[in-house]
């Protein structure tokens, strides 16, 4: 994995949405993931989770100048480069009055579900779980910040039949028959459950959460939700419990949690979305007809319910 030509020129850029446009090329052309990314920082001793890169290129504000000296490191520019980035950062920054010269940090995203998180991530990681997979994570000891980290690469076209770059890329997934529906945020019909779940519901009358899938494997993805008030989540597979069955966003996309992880099985025009934890495959709970049914796995079989189009589509920034 690697960048080709020549970097992204933020010079001319005027505004705070046109400086946060070329962060996001700049992360493209380095053909980084955010986890990827994640870890490059680590090795300039530097903190950028994750979860606030992706915060951060969701708004229209500028950001702040640590995360711009950070996130142009950790995309392979040298100090010059950096120093480029950062002048253009302050001169928007005085041109604008309204944009403060450092925000506060990102609140932690606050999706549901978090009590499960630690264990099954846990499970996940003693079973050696990212080794196996060859997933983008980390090698050497934990918490070493001076090796250079090595990820495992993934293929150009890391899905099979998507023609979706290794980077990943902003989507809708929508129900094999019902087009005009889309994986979105719902609720347990029963009301059991009472926070949120997936469901298929109305694409234009639901526009949150954006869905984003990060490859993380061949063939297998992170299914991440955008929300402007709960930040960055990832979907799960809940395994027990009243919601068992179902998926609920999580609040930290975890690299060795299986549950978080879904297998895209090509089957003609549609996929099989199926958790790695179990190769199940999820589908839609009865009656499958109405806006609102739930997203559940169960034994994979030919009901059409099981089937998922997946359209991908531009940044919706």
């Amino acid at each position: 994995m690697g960048s080709s030509g020549e970097a992204p020129d933020p010079t001319n850029a005027s505004t705070p949405a046109e400086f946060i446009a070329k962060l996001r090329a700049l992360r493209t052309w380095s053909g980084l993931t955010y986890r990827q990314m994640e870890g490059k920082a680590a090795t300039y001793r530097d903190a950028l989770p994750a979860s606030t890169i992706a915060t951060t290129l969701g708004r229209a504000t500028l950001p702040r100048e640590r995360f711009v000296d950070a996130f142009t490191r950790a995309c392979g520019l040298g100090d010059d480069e950096v120093r480029t980035w950062l002048e253009v950062r302050t001169r928007i920054a005085m041109a604008d009055p309204t944009q403060p010269e450092e925000e506060p940090p990102p609140s932690r995203p606050r999706w549901h579900g978090l009590a499960r998180v630690a264990a099954i991530a846990a499970i996940g990681a003693a079973v050696g779980v990212a080794a196996t997979l060859g997933i983008g994570a980390l090698s050497g000891s934990e918490g070493s910040a001076t090796q250079e980290p090595k990820y495992v690469e993934l293929p150009a076209k890391p899905v099979g039949g998507l023609d979706m770059p290794v980077v990943g890329s902003w989507a809708r997934i929508h129900p094999a028959g019902s087009p005009d529906l889309c994986l979105s945020q719902g609720y347990d019909r029963t009301d059991r459950y009472d926070t949120e779940i997936a469901a298929q519901m109305p694409c234009e009358e639901v526009p949150f959460p954006l869905v984003y899938l990060e490859p993380v494997a061949e063939n297998v993805v992170q299914i991440q939700w955008h929300h402007p008030e709960f930040g960055v989540g990832c979907l799960a597979v809940m395994l027990d419990g009243v919601g068992q069955d179902m998926l609920e966003p999580r609040d930290k996309c975890a690299d060795g949690d299986l549950t978080e992880q879904f297998r895209l099985e090509q089957d003609g025009e549609h996929f099989r979305l199926q958790p790695t934890v179990n190769y199940r495959c999820l589908g839609l709970r009865a009656p499958v007809d109405e806006a609102g049914a739930e997203v559940v796995q169960s034994p994979c079989s030919d009901a059409a319910e099981q089937r998922f189009a997946i359209e991908l589509i531009k940044p919706p920034f």
